[in-house]
This record gives C-alpha cells, structure tokens and sequence, in this order.
C-alpha cells in the first residue's frame, strides 16, 4: 500500500465516523440546550433530569436513522473489502 492510499483510507473512515455520528449527536445537542434553557427559565438546577430526555431522543434517533447509518457503513466496508482485492494484500 502506498502513502496515498494509507491517507486516502483514513480520510474516509474519518469522514464517514462524522457521517454516522452527525445525526445523533446533533440531537444530543439539541436536546441538551433546549433541556439547559428550561432548566434555566425555571430555576430548576437538577443534574440528572438532563440524562432521560436526552437517552430517550437517542435512543429515538438511532431508531429512525439505524438503516441510513447500516446503509452507510456497508457501502465503506465494501469500497474497503474492493480496495484489499485490488491491492492484494
């Protein structure tokens, strides 16, 4: 294997890592601020009551969004599997 396709591999495996993570971490996010202003709005400063909105909006984006990501991840495991063939390694 040359250099470029080492940088080549690695490239994509970060690419497609953020690809894959974007959405549920998008909605940790997003579940976390809006739980931050509500929490802030009425002076309520738990610190657990964070955790079950925020697993319960994961945990619904992993549902939604699992065939997207599996659809992702098998079309990098085959360019990878090609790339092995190819190179004969």
């Amino acid at each position: 294997m040359t250099e470029i396709i080492v940088v080549k591999v690695l490239r994509d495996s970060l690419a497609t890592t953020l690809l894959v993570a974007s959405p549920i971490l998008g909605v940790g996010i997003i579940v976390g601020l809006i739980v931050a202003i509500i929490q802030t709005t009425t002076s309520i400063q738990e610190q657990t009551l964070t955790f079950v909105p925020k697993i319960i909006a994961i945990f619904f984006t992993i549902m939604i969004s699992s065939s997207w990501i599996i659809k992702i991840m098998v079309t990098y495991t085959r360019e990878i599997f090609n790339l092995i063939e190819k190179t004969g390694v």
